[in-house]
């Protein structure tokens, strides 16, 4: 009879190690697709961002829209290089990088850089917390720490906070964009988590 409770007991011990190895294999594809979720999403967001800003710049030209177009181009094709790396595949509402520069549709009138300043957004006074439940992502861009929005006209200071580990910076919009604050790449080293190209739990304050 001890013989067979010992052996009992070291069957039941067994069946438990393999049922925890087998959640703890369950929870690392998880964590594994989780994570390149959130990488693919980031680099989507970034790459929309472009493609209208692009698009914005072809339907309203200025001096300067050449220049700025080339520079988001290139910005385009290193997201490009990301994505592949990070094994994307196709995104809805995603243009391919080849054709992102011959999008003529994708922008309106209403979001050209003289009608995208929401009057709301663009007279808040000094810390003011704006655009709530924005994320933030990165333009791709060189330089220093800096920002671009569809809110706010150049000069303004934003200060964003990454609510997932309390890491802030405050910036100051350069250029216009397709959303409430597109950082920089230096700007988003400053804030991100490691790995991750999208902020999903941002504050947004305007403090100049």
């Amino acid at each position: 009879m001890t013989r067979k409770r010992t052996l009992s007991r070291k069957k039941k011990a067994a069946a438990l190690v393999g049922a925890a190895a087998l959640v703890g294999g369950i929870a690392v594809v998880t964590t594994g697709i989780s994570h390149a979720s959130v990488v693919c999403d980031g680099l989507d967001t970034a790459l929309r961002n472009n493609q209208n800003f692009i698009a914005d710049q072809k339907a309203h030209p200025d001096a300067q829209s050449a220049a700025r177009i080339a520079n988001r181009e290139a910005v385009i094709k290193q997201i490009g290089v990301q994505r592949e790396a990070s094994a994307c595949g196709a995104a809805a509402g995603v243009q391919p990088a080849a054709s992102a520069s011959a999008a003529p549709t994708v922008a309106a009138p209403a979001t050209s850089a003289a009608a995208s300043v929401a009057p709301s957004a663009s007279v808040a006074p000094a810390g003011a917390v704006v655009c709530a439940g924005s994320t933030v992502t990165l333009s791709g861009e060189a330089g220093a720490p800096a920002a671009s929005s569809n809110q706010f006209p150049q000069g303004t200071k934003l200060k964003v906070t990454n609510l997932d580990n309390n890491k802030s910076t405050v910036v100051t919009v350069t250029s216009t964009s397709g959303s409430c604050a597109l950082l920089n790449n230096a700007a988003f080293e400053l804030v991100r988590e490691p790995g991750k190209f999208l902020i999903r739990h941002a504050r947004i304050e305007r403090v100049g």
